[in-house]
């Protein structure tokens, strides 16, 4: 719905649909546009211009303040907010931690699921039920990143929408660790990374699951999905921003080629930058109708290839630190002509993780499998490349890094 407002109405979040006055009275070359910057918010302030037409059905409405509760007893006193302390988290291994995750992400992918079909017949979407959620995800991840990263990154063509969004709920909480966020901060990275795709609801199920490749007409409007699911979040109470920006915006680049707005870098905010790093990585490792993913470490080899047209630098580099130059996953050959997956990460070396030994390239025969700690001192093996599963004909290598709960969640 179109409205015109008073300048001193304007708010960060409304959709500009035209400014009543001379065109020499502001100094914007276009008409209409998503005023999501401060600069841009700053500048019409400054403007000369006293009044414009708002879209409500794009962007933010005027705000209201709300009438303050009145309390029916005397003297009432407000009840103090209860801080709960949470205890702090400890480390453990991926074996140990992957029976836990598994559970994280089955509750996770049930609840998910729910609130997108909520969102498809067109029903506000309750965030705070989602909240608890997120807060074991972070538990999770900061028990051990790689053990709850890698089982979300198992996903069936059914599911993918939903498992989708709890692997970058997970990546984006990593990354913001990575970049030593605040605690409410990744929160809300973890919250953005949940409902980032929730606009994918607005697409015909026909065209967002086809096997195929999509026409242009079909593209045009899975491309719609970043403002639909804006719109769709702008309708639930006390909405974080940066949930709503991360939605807007995960699909814009750098080089100002991206989606919807074409924004280029100095216009995205960090969690825009993060959540399409975090995006990317997990929609090109994981297998697709029409495609079968890379493996983790040739998709961190391909993205570095796109960074700084794609990606922030700096946002990727922290992005690699959090998963790892190998991430967890990732096929490796050795010195010794071994190839082995990498099943958890060094904190004191990137590239001496964790690797499980289980074929031999010289024999081109299964081995025994060994896990083998490439930190240890004395150790006399070395990772000397990445490799493609395809390569060598291996198949349902998951096995090696994630045991029995990765046999058993090849599908959730």
């Amino acid at each position: 719905m179109q409205k015109k407002i008073q300048i001193s109405q304007l708010r960060k979040g409304m959709f500009i649909h035209e400014f009543c006055g001379s065109w020499i009275d502001h100094p914007f070359w276009k008409r209409s546009f998503l005023v999501d910057t401060s600069e841009d918010f700053s500048s019409i302030k400054a403007s000369n211009i006293a009044e414009l037409i708002i879209d409500t059905d794009k962007g933010l409405d005027v705000f209201v303040e709300p009438e303050p509760l009145k309390s029916t007893a005397p003297n009432a006193i407000e009840e103090p907010r209860i801080v709960v302390k949470r205890d702090p988290v400890i480390p453990v291994s991926m074996d140990r931690e992957l029976d836990q995750a598994s559970q994280v992400v089955a509750k996770t992918r049930q609840a998910v699921t729910l609130l997108f079909q909520e969102a498809r017949m067109g029903n506000a979407v309750n965030v705070e039920s989602m909240e608890p959620l997120v807060q074991e995800i972070t538990d999770s991840v900061n028990r051990n990143a790689g053990a709850l990263i890698g089982l979300a990154r198992l996903k069936t063509k059914d599911d993918y929408t939903y498992m989708h969004s709890v692997a970058v709920c997970a990546l984006m909480i990593a990354l913001a660790k990575q970049l030593k966020l605040g605690e409410e901060e990744i929160r809300d990275a973890g919250m953005a990374g949940l409902l980032h795709d929730i606009g994918k609801m607005s697409i015909p199920t026909e065209v967002l699951n086809k096997p195929g490749k999509l026409t242009d007409s079909e593209f045009i409007t899975v491309k719609q999905h970043p403002l639909a699911g804006y719109q769709m979040l702008l309708r639930t109470a006390n909405m974080r921003p940066a949930v709503l920006d991360v939605c807007l915006h995960h699909h814009e680049k750098m080089d100002g080629t991206g989606y919807p707005y074409r924004y280029s870098a100095e216009k995205i905010s960090i969690m825009a930058k993060m959540g399409a790093v975090c995006d990317v990585y997990d929609a090109i490792t994981s297998n697709r109708p029409y495609k079968k993913g890379w493996c983790p470490a040739e998709s961190i080899k391909k993205m570095s290839e796109w960074s700084g047209k794609h990606f922030d630098e700096r946002v990727f580099q922290a992005f690699v630190r959090s998963i790892g130059i190998y991430p967890a996953g990732a096929l490796v050959m050795l010195k010794s002509g071994r190839l082995g997956v990498v099943v958890e990460q060094n904190e004191s070396s990137l590239l001496s993780p964790m690797v499980r030994i289980f074929f031999s390239s010289k024999s081109m025969t299964y081995i025994q499998p060994e896990l083998i700690d490439l930190s240890k001192p004395g150790n006399q093996e070395k990772i000397i490349s990445r490799e493609l599963v395809s390569k060598w004909g291996l198949s349902n290598i998951d096995k090696y890094w994630l045991g029995d709960v990765g046999a058993q969640h090849g599908g959730w």
